[in-house]
């Protein structure tokens, strides 16, 4: 693969540990990537985060929050499937993944590949900072998305669970 790879933190600090994708975001901006791979910490910007994704992207990495019925702070790896997301007119104050592909789709572009890794959140009520175990996954996620982009660099199968 010599395409472009964007990873991207998804969600609102303000909401304890959905601020997951945004710290995992600013650990990865510490790091030095290669060229042709961008971070971005995407929060609660989804229709930017749609635009960005019509850059020409080979892979896309979100990193959000997600219920996973798992303990907190569980990390699952999946490739959502982009076809059945529902092209529902776009709402800026809840642009969730699935809202932005949806965005996505009716603006012309979905050429990317599209893998997200989902941490089960403890607390997503009002206030600042992760719990314990959500905070213990960032740097397993950073790791994750290191070995994905790896991974993708040397042709090598994504498919694998977190």
């Amino acid at each position: 693969m010599t395409g472009r790879v964007l990873v991207a933190g998804i969600g609102n600090i303000f909401l304890s540990d959905d601020g997951f994708g945004v710290a995992v975001a600013q650990r990865l901006a510490g790091d030095s990537m290669p060229d042709h791979v961008t971070v971005m910490d995407a929060g609660i910007r989804g229709v930017h985060l749609a635009y960005e994704l019509l850059n020409d992207y080979e892979l896309a990495i979100l990193v959000d929050t997600m219920p996973l019925g798992e303990p907190p702070g569980t990390l699952r790896l999946v490739e959502p499937d982009l076809d059945i997301v529902d092209p529902a007119p776009p709402d800026a104050h809840r642009m969730d993944p699935q809202a932005v592909f949806a965005y996505l789709s009716t603006l012309g572009g979905t050429g990317a590949r599209v893998m997200l890794i989902g941490c089960q959140p403890m607390d997503v009520m009002e206030g600042i900072g992760l719990s314990p175990p959500v905070e213990a996954a960032v740097d397993k996620a950073a790791q994750l998305v290191r070995e994905l982009i790896t991974e993708a660099v040397a042709g090598r199968s994504l498919e694998r669970s977190a």
